[in-house]
Parts: structure tokens; C-alpha cells; sequence
């Protein structure tokens, strides 16, 4: 039997049950997320994605994992666990553990894996059973320590009768039950009714997601679907026609039982909004009829319970495939389970067991377990037992000697990449892809596993993306639902708005609006054109004059990004002003781009206006240097020092001292500069301020500044690199330094050397190597400043003791500019010089 982590007395077992629309999926979230750990175990990979993502907003990406058979995202952090029934980590020690839709432990297919959650499932602190009233006997009998809560349905759920297509109000779900029907309902109504989203259990969860999100959005107004819309989707639903009351199960074809009518019946109407539920009348000799019973069954939730749930061995016995088949086909014991039909898993198994070649590798306990996995691999592709087992064949010839190969893997993955084709091939391949996308999940079966299972999820993600662009194609008729709304042939009164960059008439879209450019949609038929850019150009300027109203706003706010670089502002990629020389380089002129010119004035203006505040702010690291600026006009300032002070506000407040001229300056000068923020180093002068990131930024987008910065935290060293060196640094062999953590050390040095009065001293490389410094940089930086290091004698032979510490002096350097490049040397002239040169 199956070994699971030891729960506490006093953890708490509860069932709440209940019909559909009563908050227990809220309720589960809400525990789970109350606890210090937990998992939900859901019925469908979709509905697990679904609340991995409002959970994921409430505790973190990090610290919360998507646990499916085809989709694998477990963080190392990850405390909180949504998973499928079967992923489900049943040996893992969690506070709180949680089963959806519990009462599918009576399907015939996976019946066994939900029944083996409601009696084995525990969390260490509190479980939580979650189901329909009919599984409330079943929950007594089995786990009669649980406490069952039932829950009222927060609305009413009423029949309506039989309607035609044509009479079926807006925001419905028309529920069929074959393919066949829902395709030729969903074409009647992209003719009628300009379209419908169409939903199935065949569909990958990224494609049921897209054609839902095309229903929840508005833009169409019906959703078809098969009985998957049962199974826990959220949507916006007033009415749920049924084309047919019966279906396929697998075994037979057969009525729906009034629990599965109400499930489905139960998608209308949500929260405090009433729901209403009918038939489709209009469909031959065959239409569909709730009888009395049943509607009054479904309306008051009042169905048979369940007698009997299906069981099979969870842990059965490896040592043997004779004993693995008869442990999975043995007989429950309590009375109130039964042995679970054979399920697709199994029968692959006896069938592959039969082969000779395969058997013959069954020889140990864990190839047996080896081959087991293989054949629980799922038949997406629903193409039966003889079909399904000669993939399983393929898979473990690779399998029974270890991994999968990647060549193998990869050509697979690659095989299925491809877009083109209809709704039913790109449905097979979707299908196909999911096996694979299963298979690179196992942590053992796939050489890169986590390359193979990110290839797989990429070509999904593709595939479904197409097969949702073929869906819309086909049943939705953008044009027609356009078309049909409109209100008489003045194209005015069609409704015009934006969203995000999307020109739309009436939802319909013509064209995008990048920043204040209109691009009209090339893809407009000429019939549609004409009728919807009419519209258009009526709006198009309001429009313009509400956003650059907005973005006016949010500038002053502080809400808006703008960008500015190489001189040119930019908003969302789109050029609104290029700067020019103004009175000065720091005080730039703004030149509004042409596109601002199709604005009404009084909004052009104000946005203007508001884009100079922006820039003035972005200028505001700029401070420093905008000082000296305003200094150069100083009538005490002397021609000397006014020199100065312009060659540095064009360097960016940075220079080499041995380049500046300040020996020319006298005191007073001096002075004046000490008091402008300009600090006067050893090897350079520089403003403080303009070392900050803000202010090497902002001087750089303002074309001020060449050079980039390798790093926008300008930290105190950078190792030297192939390009030129930034502003900001000073070059010290291998390294780059900041100049004012050079000064900082130069600083330091100067006062051991006045301290040590005549004598060498010693210096304490303490800072330096805390700024990142080595050795040899800072060896450098100080002959740079005129200190000479004094090598100690070594010790005489045979002599001990510790060495003699390195000593410096200091020398003053020369004031003098640093050496220019030598001058080419001239060439001699005449013939014979000319010749030598051409031998060279």
C-alpha cells in the first residue's frame, strides 16, 4: 500500500458540497492560502493554470509551483502547490491539502485516481473535500471523521423551454455533444450572428483559454462548446442551451444524468446574477427535452446520490507484470467501492505484456515499474488501445535502456512544428504535442530534459495560437458583427475607441495609433473600408486630443515614461521632440515632431508645455553643473577662472588637473571654486555630483556625453575592457578607478605622509582592496600622485624575523600637461626617399 507522511491528531477533515456557483474553489483558495503550505489536486490541467495564477498574485511566482503532467513550474521556494488529481505530490508533508471536484471519483476513466485522493489525501493541518451533494454518502462512509458542510447556490438556475437559434439571447453557451454539431451551430451563427467562440475538451488549455478570453471580451456575443464547459470554467453566462440531451461515453451512448445536466446548466448565471438553462429547438425530429423531473431536479439540486465509487490498486506490486496486472484488477474491499473499469493505461499494458520481445525485458522489479510509467503515458490523441500501444512500444524500446534520445526527441518536437493546415489537423497535432510535452516532464525518461520540455511548450504555445487564429477565422465574422450594429448609413454615429494602440469601430479594429501617428489597418476589405475610415477620420483627431490630453496629465503626475536619448524624447517607442542648442547646452530647445502637428492647437500646446516640465525634472541631476554655468558670468569671476569653468561644464564637470590651468589661478579663484561644489584633487578635478548614475545619465542622453557607461551603478572600480574609458574613471593598468574614491586614497596617503614628517611611512592598503583595487592599480595611482615606494633589504642569509614593511615618499610632481602623441616624423622629400618608402 502506499506509504504517506504521518498527519496530526487534531488535523481537520472537511467536505463542503454543494452545486455549482457556491464559492468552494474560492473557499479552497482562500485556506490554502491561510496555511504555511498546501496543494489543490483539480480535474483539468486548465483549471489548475487558472488558479495557479490568482495565487501566484497573492503569494509570489516564487514561491508557488504548476504541478501537471505536461507542465512543470516548481520553484525552489514553492510552499504552495496547484496540481491534476494524478500530479498530485501525495508524500509530501503539507499543512493543508485540498481536492476539486471530488465527485468524479464515479467516472469510469479516472474514477480510481480521485477515490485514491479522497481516501489517502491528508495535510497536516486541515483537508478539504470539495464536490457535489450527490457524494455526500460516499464521504460518510469512507472518511467518517471528515465534517460536511453543504453550501446554497448563490443564485437561481431557472428552465426556460425550447428555443430556435434565432431566439437565443446574447452572452449564451450553446452545449452540444460531437464535434460535427458544434461546428455546423457555430457556422449558423458566425452567418447570423457574426460569430461564436467555440469551445472543446479536444482543444489545448492555451486554445480553450483564447476562445473564452474571445467570449469574456465582448467581441462575440454566443460560446458553442461540449460538456468541458462543465468542469469549473468562470464565465459570463445568462443562459445555457442544450442541441442535445445524450452522449457518447465511451461504452455507449446515453442520456445525461440530471448531476451532469446541472453541472452544465450550472455555467449560467454567476454569483448574484440569476441564470436560465433550455433546450435548442429547430434541429429536425431529434430536438432535445428536459422532462419534468429533470427540471425540477436541477432547479432545486436534488439528485441520487452516489452508492458506489471506483478503486484500483494505487501501489500494486512491482516484482512481476502477472502480479502488477492482478494487483491493478483485483477487488476492493469495503462495500461501497468497486473495481474501476478498464481503464486505457491497463489495457496498453496486457496488451503490450503479450509481446514476446517486450516481456523478455521485464526481468527486474524496476523495469517492470519502468514499463508501468511508460504505459500510463495519456492517449491524448484519444486514437484507442492498438493505436496508443504501438507509441508506448516505440517509447520504451528506448526507455528499457535508459533515456529517451535527444536526436529522437527533438525530431519528434520539431516534426510537429508546423502552423499550416485546418482546425483538425492542427487539433491532431496539438494532441500529439501534448504527449510529448508529457513525456519531457519525467524526470528520467528525456536526455535535457528541460530543453526537450521548453521546446515542447514552445510548439504548443504555437500551435494552439494558430488553432485559436483558425477558430476565429472560421465561426467569427468581425466585418458582419461590425456591420450588423450599426445604427443607420451615417458612419458617425458608429461608436469609435481606443484600445491600447487598437483604432476600433464599434470593436471592429481599422487601424493603431503608435504615439500620435494613425496606421491604418491593411487588412481592410474594400467593401468594410470605406464605411469603417469614415468613421475613422471623424474620431481619429478626438482621439489624438484625449490622448495627448492623458499623457499631459500623467506627465505632470510623474505617472508617464518618457524617454530621452541622444537627445530625441520618445513615449512608447515613438519620437514626440528632438532637443536643440538653446542659450546653452544645458538649457536645450524643444522641437515638437511633426506628428504632434495633426493635434488641436490648445492640446498640442499643453502637451508641449508639459513635456518641457518632464524634461526639466530629467535635467534636474544636471544641477551641479548648471552652477558653474551660471558662475562663467560672474564679473568676479576673472577671464581666468571663466575659462575654466566653460571647458568644464562642456567636460561634464570632469577633468585631468595637469590639463585645467588652475596654477594660473590666484586665491581668490580659488576660493570662489570651493565654493561651487568643484573639488580640486591630486590628479583631478571633478564636481561630486556629477559622479552620481542620475547625472552621467541624464549628461549622456542629452549628448553631452560619448562614451557609455559600462555600468549604470558606477561603482567604485571597473575592470579595464576594450573600450574607450568612461567618464567618470581614471585608468589604472588593468582596472578603472572613480575619481573620487582616487582622491579618497590619495587623501588618505597625504596624511600618513605629513604625519610621518621627513621620514618614509607606511600605508594601510586596507581601503583600497575594499574599493575592489589591486595591488599593482594602487601601486600605480600612487607614483601617478609623485609617492615612490622604498623596496626594504632582504634579510641576511641566515637571518630571521619578518620582513621589513614597504615604505613610500612622496616627490611632487610636475605641473605639467600630459605628453601629446609625438608628431609623425616629416618625411625627406626627393625621388629617392619616395623609392624606399614603396620598398618599406
Amino acid at each position: 500500500m502506499a506509504t504517506y507522511p504521518p498527519v496530526q491528531a487534531d488535523s481537520r477533515v472537511k467536505a463542503v458540497l454543494g452545486p455549482t456557483n457556491t464559492g468552494k474553489t474560492h473557499l479552497a483558495i482562500e485556506r490554502l492560502c491561510a496555511h504555511s503550505s498546501g496543494a489543490i489536486g483539480f480535474p483539468l490541467r486548465l483549471l489548475a493554470r487558472e488558479v495557479y495564477d490568482r495565487v501566484c498574485a497573492i503569494k509570489g511566482e516564487n514561491r508557488v509551483a504548476l504541478i501537471t503532467g505536461e507542465e512543470r513550474i516548481e520553484p525552489k521556494e514553492a510552499r504552495w502547490l496547484l496540481c491534476t488529481a494524478e500530479a498530485m505530490p501525495l508524500e509530501r508533508d503539507l499543512a493543508f491539502m485540498a481536492l476539486d471536484e471530488a465527485q468524479l471519483a464515479a467516472d469510469r476513466e479516472r474514477g480510481h485516481v480521485f477515490t485514491d485522493r479522497l481516501l489517502n489525501m491528508r495535510g497536516r493541518e486541515e483537508t478539504m473535500i470539495l464536490g457535489s451533494s450527490i457524494l455526500e454518502p460516499m464521504v460518510k462512509a469512507l472518511v467518517p471523521e471528515a465534517e460536511v458542510v453543504t453550501r446554497p447556490r448563490f443564485s437561481t438556475l431557472s428552465h426556460t423551454g425550447a428555443l430556435k437559434l434565432s431566439r437565443i439571447p446574447p452572452r449564451s453557451a450553446i452545449v452540444a455533444f460531437s464535434s460535427e454539431q458544434v461546428y455546423a451551430i457555430a457556422e449558423m451563427l458566425r452567418r447570423f450572428r457574426g460569430g461564436s467562440a467555440v469551445v472543446m475538451g479536444a482543444l489545448s488549455p492555451q486554445t480553450r483559454n483564447a476562445q473564452v478570453a474571445l467570449y469574456q471580451s465582448g467581441e462575440v456575443d454566443y460560446l458553442v462548446a461540449t460538456d468541458a464547459i462543465g468542469m469549473g470554467l468562470n464565465l459570463d453566462v445568462t443562459h445555457v442551451a442544450f442541441a442535445g440531451l445524450s452522449k457518447f461515453d465511451g461504452v455507449r451512448q446515453r442520456r445525461l444524468t440530471t448531476a451532469e445536466m446541472a453541472q452544465i446548466a450550472g455555467r449560467a448565471g454567476r454569483h448574484q446574477r440569476d441564470g436560465t438553462f433550455g433546450t435548442l429547438a429547430g434541429t429536425g425530429s431529434h430536438d432535445a427535452a428536459f422532462t419534468d423531473e429533470e427540471v425540477y431536479a436541477i432547479e432545486e439540486h436534488r439528485f441520487p446520490p452516489l452508492t458506489r465509487l471506483f478503486w484500483r490498486e494505487p501501489e500494486p506490486r512491482f516484482d512481476s507484470v502477472d502480479h502488477l496486472i492482478a494487483d491493478l484488477e483485483a477487488p476492493p474491499r469495503s462495500p461501497e467501492l468497486v473495481a474501476a473499469p478498464e481503464a486505457i493505461d491497463l489495457a496498453v499494458l496486457k496488451r503490450l505484456a503479450e509481446d514476446p520481445a517486450i516481456a523478455g525485458t521485464l526481468r527486474s522489479k524496476a523495469a517492470v515499474r519502468r514499463f508501468w510509467d511508460a504505459c500510463r503515458l495519456p492517449d491524448f490523441r484519444h486514437q484507442g488501445v492498438e493505436t496508443h500501444s504501438r507509441f508506448v512500444a516505440r517509447i520504451w524500446e528506448d526507455l528499457r535502456r535508459g533515456a529517451l534520445g535527444g536526436d529522437y526527441v527533438a525530431g519528434a518536437i520539431a516534426a510537429l512544428d508546423n502552423v499550416s493546415g485546418d482546425i483538425d489537423t492542427l487539433q491532431h497535432r496539438v494532441a500529439s504535442i501534448r504527449s510529448w510535452a508529457y513525456i519531457a516532464q519525467r524526470p528520467d525518461w528525456v536526455i535535457a530534459k528541460d530543453e526537450m520540455a521548453a521546446r515542447a511548450r514552445a510548439v504548443e504555445a504555437r500551435l494552439s495560437d494558430a488553432l485559436h487564429a483558425r477558430l476565429t477565422e472560421r465561426f467569427v465574422n468581425r466585418r458582419t458583427t461590425v456591420l450588423m450594429k450599426k445604427l443607420g448609413p451615417d458612419a458617425a454615429l458608429l461608436p469609435v475607441r481606443l484600445e491600447g494602440e487598437e483604432v476600433q469601430v464599434d470593436g471592429e479594429a481599422i487601424g493603431t495609433l503608435k504615439g500620435f501617428r494613425f496606421v491604418v489597418d491593411a487588412t481592410l476589405r474594400h467593401a468594410d473600408r470605406k464605411l469603417l475610415l469614415a468613421a475613422a477620420e471623424r474620431h481619429v483627431p478626438a482621439l489624438l486630443a484625449e490622448r495627448a490630453t492623458d499623457l499631459a496629465r500623467d506627465l505632470a503626475d510623474g505617472t508617464a515614461e518618457l524617454t530621452l536619448q541622444a537627445g530625441t524624447i520618445a513615449w512608447d517607442d515613438q519620437q514626440l521632440a528632438r532637443l536643440t542648442r538653446g542659450r546653452s547646452l544645458l538649457s536645450p530647445a524643444i522641437v515638437p515632431d511633426a506628428a504632434l502637428d495633426s493635434l488641436p492647437a490648445p492640446a498640442r500646446k499643453n502637451l508641449v508645455a508639459a513635456i518641457e516640465v518632464w524634461l526639466a525634472r530629467a535635467l534636474e541631476p544636471l544641477a551641479p553643473l548648471r552652477k558653474l554655468e551660471e558662475a562663467t558670468t560672474a564679473p568676479e569671476a576673472g577671464p581666468e577662472l571663466r575659462a575654466l569653468l566653460i571647458r568644464l561644464v562642456e567636460a561634464g564637470g570632469l577633468m585631468t588637473r595637469a590639463d585645467s590651468g588652475l596654477d594660473a589661478l590666484d586665491k581668490g579663484q580659488r576660493t570662489m571654486l570651493a565654493r561651487l561644489g568643484l573639488r580640486v584633487g591630486a590628479l583631478d578635478l571633478f564636481v561630486p555630483g556629477m559622479l552620481r548614475p542620475a547625472a552621467r545619465i541624464a549628461w549622456r542622453a542629452l549628448g553631452g556625453g560619448k562614451a557609455s557607461l559600462p555600468d549604470a551603478a558606477m561603482p567604485p572600480t571597473l575592470t579595464a575592457a576594450k573600450h574607450a574609458l568612461p567618464p567618470g574613471y581614471r585608468a589604472l593598468g588593468q582596472q578603472w578607478l572613480r575619481l573620487d574614491m582616487a582622491e579618497k586614497l590619495l587623501r588618505d596617503a597625504h596624511a600618513a605622509r605629513i604625519a610621518a614628517g621627513r621620514r618614509p611611512f607606511a600605508l594601510d592598503p586596507a581601503k583600497a582592496v575594499s574599493m575592489g583595487l589591486t595591488t599593482a592599480s594602487y601601486a600605480q595611482l600612487l607614483r601617478l600622485a609623485g609617492f615612490q615606494p622604498l623596496v626594504p633589504r632582504a634579510l641576511r642569509e641566515g637571518a630571521h624575523g619578518p620582513p621589513t614593511p614597504l615604505t613610500w615618499r612622496w616627490r611632487p610632481p610636475r605641473r605639467q600637461a600630459e605628453p601629446e602623441a609625438p608628431a609623425p616624423a616629416r618625411r625627406p622629400e626627393g625621388a629617392f626617399a619616395a623609392l624606399a618608402e614603396l620598398v618599406r
